[in-house]
C-alpha cells in the first residue's frame, strides 16, 4: 500500500522546489489525526466534493439559469472544468496537483443564486454591513456553515486551501481581505494557476454556450483573433464537419493554446526570477502565473467581446434584472417576518445568537436558482402551496 508517508516522499522527490508539499502545510485550525494513506490536501479535496455547498452548485447560474437548457454550464460544471484545467497546469509545472485541485473545486462555493447578478444584489442589500463578496462567503462556508464533523464547525480545511479561497482573483472576482491571510503576500502557485484556469474555463465555455444559445453568431467573432485563428485552422483540417464539431474543436484549441502559453510563460518567469521556494513565490511582488504579453492582449480582446455581446445581451440582462428583484423580495419578506425562515435559522435570530441580516444573508446565499424561484413562488404567489 502507498501510505501517506510514501506520498510525502514522492512529493519531495517529484515536485518542483516552488511547489507546496503536504508535509509543509501550516495545518488545520482544529487538530486532527492524519489519515493513513491520504495527504492533508487530498483530504481537503475530498471534503469539498462531499459538502452540501458543492452539491448545490449544480443548480446555480454560470451565465444561463438552470431552466434555460440542460446543456449549458452550471456553476458545478464550470467548477469541474476549472479543476481539470488546473490539474493539467499543475502537472506540467511540477506543482502539487492535490492542493491546486482542492482550491479549484472550492473557488466558487460562496456564490449565491443567479451568478454575479445575485452577488451584486446581496452586495447592495448588505452595504451597511460590509457588503457581500463570494470569496468571503466561501470562507464562511468552509469555516462556519458546513456542519459535518463533531467538535468543530466547517470543513476544517488546511490553511493553504483557505488562503486560496480568500485570495481568489479574476476579471469577475476580487480577493477578500482577511488578517489571517497576509494580503501583502502572493498566494502559492497552486492558487495562482487555479485563478487563471478559472478565467480560461469561463471565457471558453461562455463562447461555447453563447454560440449554442444563438445569442452569439460565428460571424460576430470574426474580429476576435483568438477565436478566428483557431477556427480557421479547424476549418482547414475538418472543413466537411458540422458547425457543432468545428465549434467544439475550436474551443478545445483555444484552451490548449492558453494553457500551453501559460505553462511556457511561467516556466520562463520561474527561471528568470530565480523562484526556488514557496517563500520566493509569496515575496515576488506580482503573480508568477500570467500569460505572455501577446496572449494577454488576445485574452483582453475576447473578454471585451463577451462583455459587449453576451453578458450585455438583452436576454441575459432581463434575467439579471429578474434575479435582482427576486433576491430583493426574498430579503424584504424575511426581514419583515423572520419567522418565515426555517425554524433552525429563525432560532438564531430569536435567541440573539446572530443578527437578522447575517442569518438572512447566509440563507439566501445558500439557495440554488431553483430553490430561490420556488421560495419566491411560495411566498408571493397566492395559488402556490406553501
Amino acid at each position: 500500500m502507498v501510505n501517506r508517508m510514501s506520498y510525502k516522499d514522492l512529493e519531495a522527490a517529484r515536485l518542483a522546489p516552488q511547489a507546496v508539499k503536504s508535509a509543509q502545510t501550516r495545518g488545520r485550525r482544529h487538530a486532527e489525526s492524519e489519515h493513513p494513506f491520504r495527504t492533508a490536501f487530498q483530504r481537503d479535496r475530498d471534503r469539498v466534493i462531499h459538502c452540501n455547498a458543492f452539491r448545490r452548485l449544480e443548480y446555480k447560474t454560470q451565465v444561463f439559469v438552470f431552466h434555460e437548457g440542460d446543456h449549458y454550464r452550471t456553476r458545478l460544471t464550470h467548477t469541474i472544468e476549472v479543476a481539470q484545467i488546473t490539474r493539467t497546469i499543475a502537472r506540467a509545472l511540477g506543482l502539487n496537483e492535490d492542493l491546486s485541485e482542492a482550491i479549484a473545486l472550492a473557488h466558487d462555493l460562496g456564490h449565491p443564486p443567479f451568478g454575479h447578478s445575485g452577488e451584486e444584489a446581496l452586495n447592495k442589500l448588505l452595504a451597511g454591513h460590509g457588503g457581500f463578496e463570494h470569496n468571503g462567503h466561501g470562507l464562511r462556508i468552509v469555516e462556519e456553515l458546513e456542519t459535518r464533523y463533531p467538535g468543530f464547525k466547517g470543513l476544517n480545511l488546511t490553511w493553504e486551501v483557505r488562503e486560496g479561497i480568500v485570495k481568489h482573483k479574476s476579471a469577475h472576482d476580487r480577493p477578500f481581505e482577511n488578517d489571517e491571510y497576509d494580503s501583502s503576500k502572493r498566494a502559492c502557485l497552486e492558487a495562482q494557476i487555479a485563478d487563471i484556469a478559472d478565467e480560461i474555463a469561463y471565457n471558453n465555455h461562455d463562447i461555447d454556450d453563447g454560440l449554442s444559445s444563438e445569442m452569439l453568431g460565428p460571424d460576430a467573432l470574426v474580429d476576435v483573433a483568438l477565436w478566428q485563428e483557431n477556427f480557421d485552422a479547424v476549418k482547414r483540417e475538418f472543413g466537411r464537419e458540422d458547425f457543432k464539431v468545428l465549434k467544439c474543436q475550436t474551443v478545445i484549441r483555444i484552451i490548449n493554446a492558453q494553457v500551453t502559453d501559460l505553462v511556457d510563460t511561467m516556466t520562463a518567469a520561474i527561471a528568470k526570477e530565480g523562484i526556488r521556494s514557496v517563500d520566493d513565490v509569496r515575496d515576488a511582488g506580482r503573480n508568477i502565473a500570467q500569460f505572455s504579453d501577446e496572449m494577454k492582449e488576445k485574452n483582453r480582446e475576447l473578454k471585451r467581446f463577451l462583455y459587449e455581446n453576451l453578458y450585455r445581451h438583452r436576454r441575459v440582462l432581463r434575467m439579471a434584472d429578474k434575479a435582482e428583484r427576486i433576491i430583493n423580495e426574498l430579503w424584504g419578506a424575511y426581514s419583515r417576518a423572520p419567522y418565515l425562515l426555517p425554524p433552525r435559522d429563525y432560532s438564531l435570530i430569536e435567541t440573539g445568537a446572530q443578527p437578522p441580516w447575517r442569518v438572512i444573508c447566509d440563507y439566501i446565499a445558500g439557495m440554488t436558482d431553483r430553490f430561490a424561484l420556488d421560495e419566491y413562488k411560495k411566498l408571493f404567489d397566492p395559488y402556490e402551496k406553501v
